[in-house]
């Protein structure tokens, strides 16, 4: 395979690169942090192409890359501890990468098309039990405007299975009480719906009427939840909510807000609900990942069988 050399790509993005990253915007619909994903994977092949001399004046030459350099790149992440999943993260952006070149006929032929993405295998989704969800809802204070809030956040991760993102970035005109439903968009920029429950509506209604005037946004502020600033909060300041409000409860800092979205799918399941209306309000395109449930409540099945049987 071939080595390395030491050398640097220009700091003017390829253009190929960046023509792309327009393709995936415009053409595929694809969010922002999927895009900034693959660019960010495109860059780093970028450079180790540059690195072993496939370049014309200081940029990669995609034309003159072969599937040697792909694998070699590929064993240049594993030899530096990247972990699978990115692995074949930054191989399927690769592989996209060069199909959608040949297919603008920028490259004689697709040399990443052969070489196999793989099956990795998928680690179980961590849950927490519905009585450590319950401790969780209860940490935040009932009584201060912090606590309003971080309540009403923690409730709706767990009524709605939200992504972070899809939470931070709710507007206001997405809360429909009148349907007791949530409106978010979610991966691939998609519009999808999901039912608030009871304990997430009374939360977010309080929030609402008691705590968000606190914060003193701007009238026009369309952001449900607010940081101190009066501003929307950001994804990171969600996950702090959640790592703060987990380790009042006991549960330590480990606890994300993924987490909730798995306890969430995983509860439904465990309690009867169908498959397909999970998948739906998980967002999933491909039921395949949804799927992965299944197996954490056979675990839950199998516990109980190993207890209760008398031949177990």
């Amino acid at each position: 395979m071939p080595k390395p050399r030491p050398n640097y790509l220009s700091s003017v993005v390829s253009q190929e690169i960046s023509q792309f990253i327009d393709f995936l915007a415009f053409e595929r619909g694809l969010a922002d942090k999927t895009r900034s994903a693959y660019e960010s994977d495109l860059t780093q092949f970028a450079r180790f192409l540059v690195r072993c001399g496939v370049a014309q004046d200081g940029r990669p030459s995609f034309h003159e890359t072969t599937a040697d350099h792909i694998l070699g790149f590929q064993e240049e992440g594993r030899q530096a501890g990247l972990a699978e999943s990115t692995l074949a993260r930054r191989l399927v952006a690769v592989k996209v990468f060069f199909a959608y070149l040949r297919a603008e006929d920028l490259v004689p032929v697709d040399v990443a098309a052969p070489i196999s993405a793989g099956r990795r295998s998928r680690t179980l989704p961590h849950v927490i039990g519905e009585a450590e969800v319950a401790r969780l809802l209860a940490a935040p204070s009932a009584d201060t405007r912090d606590g309003l809030r971080d309540r009403a956040i923690l409730e709706l991760f767990y009524a709605s299975g939200l992504r972070v993102s899809e939470l931070a970035e709710l507007t206001r005109d997405s809360l429909r009480f009148e349907e007791a439903l949530v409106r978010c968009r979610g991966k691939g920029s998609k519009v999808r719906v999901v039912p608030l429950g009871a304990s997430a509506e009374a939360a977010l209604k309080r929030y609402l009427a008691e705590s968000r005037p606190k914060y003193r946004p701007d009238p026009l502020e369309p952001a449900v939840f607010l940081n101190p600033r009066g501003a929307g909060i950001s994804r990171v300041g969600v996950w702090g909510i959640v790592k703060r409000n987990a380790c009042k409860a006991g549960l330590g800092e480990a606890i994300s807000p993924h987490w909730l979205r798995h306890s969430f799918a995983t509860h439904l399941l465990a309690n009867g609900a169908p498959i397909r209306a999970i998948q739906e309000m998980l967002g999933h395109a491909d039921i395949g990942t949804t799927q992965i449930y299944t197996h954490v409540d056979a675990r839950r099945l199998h516990g109980v069988h190993a207890q209760f049987h008398p031949r177990a």
